[in-house]
């Protein structure tokens, strides 16, 4: 069987997301699968090559995974006519100005989200990605999440009838770092860094509501810093003051009203860390990550207010699981042999670096209606 090589330079993945989600389970496991079977039947294979600024953090990480290559000079990297493809999962802050470089490189581009700090900067570069003609792709890894993916499909079959409303509840707690370590970096807490959870969360919800509900048109959020100072990684105290919790609420296209609160100061007791239980004339479902449940009106229960006396129905009962009916691989490595078909193929792909400009765009009018405190439009954007 015929094998072509594709080589990936991947920048930012000595964290947690890039290493784990991009890295390990996602590009490695394409390779460690043989790689990924294209429409000719070849298989193309992923040589990356792993950048970093610390020699020893990446050459660990490169020996403990098996890659062979990895260096800490970016411009040597990007040298490479034979590496035609540039990831970076580092920070949004450097990412319009990494991703220029690269593109001036000649390097086709995928990346995390957020795609910039701010609309006209994430336009900016998908623009230049664009007129320079090369592809380019932004991480949608929700939308292959098989809860999400069941709940496309209720809605794609009708089942839902008219939708009315959507909520989704988001969020866990993170431990302030004093006592007990927390679970993410400090610098999701400090506004000079790039923190804030509107930033971060937003760009998500924008993607998931137009792709698996209806095109977002108007919102109005309002965001919080409920816990003003935390420990970092060397337990040390600092101001926390980038919003740690959001509230916000959407009108979607058709009428629909969503509501999505996003916090890191919430403790959890629901189906999991996120949920979305989308509410319609004819049924409902609530959706987590990998699990869905139905409740069609014939199953519809009749309660009765009567706080006199403790609830007797179990409104767990009349819920039906939608079965999976298929293997579901993870997300973010569906997304990955989705762009990798794009670029070798010339496969379908939707989610370019406009797209993610339109996450941008949300968590950019979101907080401006928590600044302004009103309802703000969401208009389309040129291009």
């Amino acid at each position: 069987m015929k094998q072509r090589r594709i080589g990936i330079i991947m920048h930012g993945v000595t964290g947690r997301m890039g290493m784990n989600q991009h890295l390990i389970r996602s590009v490695l496991a394409i390779r460690d699968q043989g790689g990924l079977a294209l429409a000719d039947g070849s298989r193309l294979m992923p040589d990356p090559i792993i950048v970093g600024r610390n020699a020893d953090k990446i050459e660990a990480l490169a020996k403990t995974h098996g890659v062979e290559r990895w260096t800490t000079d970016l411009d040597a990297a990007l040298g490479n006519a034979d590496d035609t493809l540039f990831f970076d999962a580092a920070s949004t802050q450097l990412r319009p100005s990494l991703l220029k470089k690269a593109i001036d490189a000649g390097k086709n581009i995928y990346c995390e989200k957020p795609v910039s700090e701010s609309l006209e900067a994430a336009k900016e570069i998908a623009f230049y990605a664009r007129d320079k003609g090369v592809k380019n792709g932004i991480v949608h890894d929700k939308l292959d999440l098989p809860g999400l993916i069941k709940l496309k499909r209720l809605r794609d079959s009708g089942f839902f009838g008219r939708i009315l409303s959507v909520r989704g509840e988001f969020g866990y707690w993170v431990f302030e770092g004093d006592w007990m370590p927390a679970q993410r970096p400090s610098w999701n807490y400090r506004s000079k860094d790039g923190g804030g959870i509107i930033s971060d969360m937003l760009c998500h919800w924008r993607y998931v509501l137009d792709n698996v509900i209806a095109p977002v048109k108007a919102v109005s959020c309002m965001g919080a810093v409920h816990i003003p100072e935390r420990w970092d990684e060397n337990g040390e105290r600092y101001d926390a003051d980038a919003d740690d919790a959001a509230y916000a609420t959407f009108q979607l296209e058709g009428g629909i009203v969503a509501h999505i609160n996003s916090s890191w100061c919430v403790r959890v007791r629901r189906d999991d860390l996120v949920t979305f239980q989308v509410d319609g004339t004819e049924g409902s479902a609530v959706a987590g990550l990998h699990r869905c449940f139905s409740q069609h009106r014939v199953n519809t229960p009749k309660p009765v207010w009567n706080p006199d006396q403790p609830q007797k129905m179990n409104f767990f009962e009349n819920w039906e699981e939608v079965p999976d009916n298929t293997v579901f691989d993870n997300g973010f490595k569906v997304q990955w042999e989705q762009f990798l078909r794009h670029l070798v193929e010339d496969a379908p792909w939707h989610y370019t670096l406009m797209e993610g400009a339109k996450g941008v765009q949300l968590a950019e009018l979101g907080c401006q209606s928590w600044r302004e405190r009103r309802w703000v439009d969401v208009p389309a954007l040129e291009g």
